[in-house]
């Protein structure tokens, strides 16, 4: 659970001086929320939108007559509402590209590219990145799944026809 519910940092543009000013309603409206199209509640929505915009958890229960406690699990639901639809938006996008090459556990990243490369050659598609840069792409998007040149865990590069790589790890 997010149990962040420390101060507004001051120095954060985001943060506000009275939270009583912000319109969670206005917030949700200017984003274009449609709690009908969305993978969150609206309750969900809001607690999102406050948190964005400074407000600690505490605040945000005493303006929805509620607890910290709560907050803090609608929050922690929220997020993980996010991170599944963009895991199923990435999916998906990953069934419908040209090029997909996995990179197995306990691969070099130096080995990548060509896969990448051969894979791309063989479907039509150009790749406007040197070796090194798509061996960073693929470091930097895998996160801790790739430790110096070690692959720690499997990966799935997609490319799509224009070019664009993606990497996603099951």
């Amino acid at each position: 659970m997010v149990a962040d519910d420390g101060p507004p940092d001051a120095d954060d543009p985001g943060d506000i001086d009275d939270i009583d000013e912000v319109d969670a309603a206005a917030l949700l409206e200017r984003a274009g929320f449609d709690a009908d199209e969305s993978v969150l509640t609206d309750r969900q929505a809001e607690v999102l939108a406050l948190r964005e915009r400074g407000l600690r958890q505490s605040d945000i229960a005493g303006r929805l007559g509620t607890s910290r406690a709560n907050v803090s699990s609608v929050e922690a639901s929220a997020r993980d509402n996010v991170e599944r639809a963009r895991e199923t938006v990435a999916f998906a996008e990953a069934l419908a590209a040209p090029v997909r090459v996995e990179i197995e556990a306990g691969t070099d990243l130096y080995d990548a590219p060509k896969r990448v490369y051969d894979a791309c050659d063989d479907a039509g598609v150009k790749v406007n990145q040197t070796a090194p840069d798509l061996m960073k792409t693929i470091g930097d998007r895998a996160g801790d799944a790739v430790h110096g040149r070690e692959v720690r865990n499997r990966l799935f590069v997609t490319v799509d026809a224009d070019g664009t790589i993606r990497v996603r790890r099951p």
